[in-house]
């Protein structure tokens, strides 16, 4: 692509959400230890782990270093379709926002990542709870077994539990993020 030329918003988003490739990777075996860890000692199930290096011990000496990334398509499903959305949400509003001078404005970067982080995580929750799931080891399956399952005993509200404090969290902390990585931007162009 000529120096100068912006990419599309669909391959903003696209580069997003093949992002999530290589990142799921190396997040999948955390998420899997942040869910046992949160879930056990709930509903009257004992306190299985002393932490997380005794939960990778347990987990690869009794079900094999493959167990570590259980849940990972549902983590690559849930990252990849939130960032689609997040990164060409984030990049259309801040283009629209920013006038012909070109000079991005705070209210620009703090509209852009806050609706960003709103539209991740509409997309994302549905995936996140079903991952959660399998993660936890409480629903055998996939993730579209695992998502039906949850439908019919549940009803479809099941896929959304912990949307709201995701919501309510989401604007402000992406707010944030994506005007502290703006500012930073800035002084490393100014930098060098």
């Amino acid at each position: 692509m000529p120096e100068g030329t912006d990419l599309s918003l669909m391959q903003v988003g696209l580069a997003g959400a093949f992002s999530a490739v290589p990142t799921t990777a190396i997040m999948a075996p955390g998420e899997r230890i942040k869910v046992l860890l949160q879930t056990q000692g709930h509903g009257g199930t004992a306190v299985k782990y002393a932490g997380p290096v005794d939960c990778v011990k347990q987990l690869v000496r009794a079900e094999g270093i493959g167990s570590l990334f259980r849940g990972s398509g549902a983590t690559l499903m849930r990252d990849a379709a939130g960032s689609l959305a997040y990164f060409s949400v984030y990049e259309g509003i801040k283009r629209s926002l920013t006038p012909e001078n070109g000079q991005l404005s705070p209210f620009a970067v703090l509209t852009g990542g806050g609706f960003a982080g709103v539209c991740n995580w509409a997309l994302a929750i549905p995936f996140d709870t079903v991952k959660s799931r399998i993660q936890a080891g409480s629903a055998p399956g996939g993730l579209i077994s695992v998502g039906r399952t949850m439908i019919a005993e549940e009803g479809i509200g099941a896929l959304f539990k912990g949307a709201g404090p995701a919501m309510l969290r989401a604007f402000p902390a992406n707010a944030a993020c994506f005007l502290g990585m703006e500012v930073s931007k800035s002084a490393l162009d100014k930098l060098f």
